[in-house]
């Protein structure tokens, strides 16, 4: 796509999310926004284990900070690896239902590339009012897109140096100057050896920096992990967020153990910066072809890191609201 199409494209996307006539707000979640816990409700969803709903309710407005959507109508960048099936917006909603979620982050995952039309799209067929995104962008961009996508519903960018991608971290500087006067953030999906070996990077970075996955601590080591230690201290020097996601990535025992070695990384940043942590789901769970986990244990997960219905709250809808410009409801 040239410049001038991509931008129309942008521009098309930001202008129909304004316009209105879309889904419901509510067709994600539960259909309460104020008052009672929200129920999730038992169902089937794809690209996830198990049918029962959580045994933990959702606080209304709940939001899921972190999944994707996939459409093989979609050129996927041959520079990239992941070739996952379709997930489409409908099948999102489920998951929605299941867990009692009413707000929710796209994220634009590698396989697009910079490519984000599919997620713009996404976004307006979720509602604007309860969706977010994060885009991936890189030094090519032009400040009419940034534009255009910041009026879609846009508030981060994204770098995934896990998997092959588009993104390099010699882009990470240049491009949070550029993006921090929107007030976005930048998204870091890295390993924790590279965030520890690259802290003095994001210390100086003009835009906060949110990392993916728990910070990809290796949970057999744990709270010691040089790269733990890294992102407790740039989230006490108020620098930094981090998604508590992704417990299936990193342990060592897995759903028999019920993901139990992921406790004291994930409660260890919640009760060390309960203002600058939010949850997600990861759905549809990409890096786990084999064996889907299952959403609601992973969302009852989150009970045990963060046991306080008070700081559950925090984390489930305050924080998100503050990190994505969510507004009242």
């Amino acid at each position: 796509m040239d410049g001038m199409s991509r931008r129309a494209a942008l521009a098309g996307g930001a202008g129909a999310l304004m316009a209105g006539g879309l889904a419901p707000a509510l067709a994600q979640g539960g259909g309460q926004t104020a008052g009672a816990m929200v129920r999730g409700q038992a169902g089937t969803v794809k690209f996830s284990a198990g049918t029962e709903a959580p045994r933990t309710p959702a606080p209304p407005l709940a939001a899921d900070c972190h999944h994707h959507i996939y459409d093989a109508r979609f050129p996927a960048d041959p520079r990239t690896q992941l070739r996952p099936p379709d997930a489409s917006p409908e099948d999102y909603r489920a998951l929605a239902r299941r867990l009692g979620t009413q707000r929710s982050v796209l994220v634009t995952p590698s396989t697009y590339g910079t490519d984000n039309r599919l997620h713009l799209q996404a976004m307006r067929e979720l509602g604007p009012e309860r969706t977010r995104m994060v885009a991936v962008v890189d030094t090519s961009v032009a400040d009419a897109d940034l534009k255009a996508m910041q009026e879609a519903g846009v508030r981060g960018i994204r770098f995934n140096l896990v998997q092959a991608g588009v993104t390099t971290i010699e882009m990470l500087e240049p491009l949070a100057v550029r993006v921090a006067p929107l007030g976005w953030h930048v998204q870091v999906h890295m390993l924790a050896d590279q965030i520890a070996e690259n802290e003095a990077l994001f210390a100086r970075l003009p835009a906060p920096v949110v990392f993916d996955h728990l910070g990809r601590v290796p949970m057999e080591k744990g709270v010691e992990h040089p790269g733990y230690i890294a992102v407790r201290r740039l989230l006490d020097r108020g620098r930094a967020w981090v998604k508590l996601s992704g417990a299936y990535m990193d342990t060592k025992v897995g759903p028999a153990g019920r993901w139990s070695d992921t406790v004291p990384v994930a409660r260890g940043y919640a009760t060390g910066a309960p203002e600058r942590c939010v949850w997600a789901s990861d759905w549809p769970h990409v890096t786990e072809p084999a064996e889907k986990p299952d959403d609601a244990a992973l969302f009852d997960l989150l009970a045990e890191w963060v046991p306080d219905e008070a700081a559950r709250k925090r984390v489930l809808v305050d924080n998100p609201a503050a990190l994505y410009g969510f507004g009242p409801g």
